[in-house]
C-alpha cells in the first residue's frame, strides 16, 4: 500500500516533468493551458480554482517555484494544480511505473 509520502513524491516527480516541458517551450503553452483549465474550474465553482487563478497571474518563474516547493503548502497546492493534460498518458504511466518499482 502506498503512503501519503509516496503519493507526494510521485506528485512532485510529475510536476517536475511538467515544469521541464514548460521550461523547454519558449511559448509556455503549458502555462496557457493551465490558465484555461483554471478559468473553466472557476466557472464550475471548483474550490481551489480562484487561488490557482491568482497564482497563474504571476510570472512563470514564481509559478514554477510554487509548483516545485517541497513544503506542506507545496504539497497542498499540487493536489489540485490545473496542469492536468500537460503530460501525455505515456509520460504519466512512465512515472507511475517508476514509483511502482521503487
Amino acid at each position: 500500500m502506498r503512503t501519503h509520502q509516496d503519493i507526494d513524491r510521485r506528485s512532485l516527480a510529475m510536476v517536475r516533468r511538467i515544469v521541464a516541458k514548460i521550461d523547454a517551450d519558449p511559448e509556455r503553452r503549458g502555462l496557457a493551458h493551465a490558465k484555461r483549465v483554471c478559468e473553466r474550474w472557476v466557472a464550475q465553482g471548483i474550490g481551489s480554482a480562484p487561488e490557482w487563478l491568482q497564482i497563474l497571474e504571476r510570472p512563470w518563474e514564481e509559478v514554477r517555484a510554487i509548483l516545485l516547493e517541497e513544503s506542506d503548502e507545496g504539497q497542498r497546492l499540487r493536489q489540485t494544480d490545473p496542469f492536468c493534460g500537460i503530460l501525455t498518458p505515456n509520460e504519466r504511466w512512465e512515472i507511475y511505473r517508476e514509483f511502482r518499482q521503487s
